[in-house]
């Protein structure tokens, strides 16, 4: 059991790590942190703690769910600090997920600067928009535009009227 002064409140975790406490508590039911109880049933946070915290946050600034995240605790020691080592592994780890998603965003890029530059209007070549040139069965021209336009009231032709 750790010494009641390295043990930290919820407030100042929240205070440390700029973390909401409502926050703190949902990571502590999804199992990401954990906390002992005083006498009293207050929290109390080893400061361990602030490093999964830490961590949780860069996680979530790049965009790594919370369940991998979770996954990748389950690897740690539960109530020690983690080793330089446990952290190596955790960054190698997410290092080889991080160069996948850079992978699939610059492929999503070359597709979309292929689809605004190219500026055909069937969108033939478009996999994202007309998957095998679907739209050609509807007949020429820009369908998915014309569909729109024909069911939307023309003002002008109101006026008319």
């Amino acid at each position: 059991m750790p010494r009641s002064d390295d043990l930290l409140t919820v407030g100042e975790v929240s205070a440390r790590t700029g973390v909401a406490v409502s926050a703190l508590h949902f990571y502590e039911r999804e199992g990401l942190i954990s906390s002992t109880r005083t006498a009293s049933n207050q929290r109390r946070f080893t400061r361990h703690m602030l490093r999964r915290i830490s961590l949780i946050l860069v996680a979530k600034r790049l965009g790594i769910p919370l369940s991998e995240v979770a996954e990748v605790f389950r690897a740690l020691p539960a109530e020690a600090e983690p080793t330089r080592d446990d952290w190596r592994r955790v960054s190698r780890a997410w290092k080889i997920r991080l160069e996948e998603r850079r992978a699939a965003i610059e492929a999503l890029e070359r597709e979309l600067v292929g689809c605004i530059g190219c500026g055909c209007l069937s969108m033939r070549s478009c996999d994202l928009l007309n998957p095998g040139d679907a739209l050609a069965a509807e007949g020429a021209g820009p369908r998915r535009i014309r569909a729109v336009v024909e069911t939307e009231p023309d003002p002008a032709r109101e006026e008319r009227s």
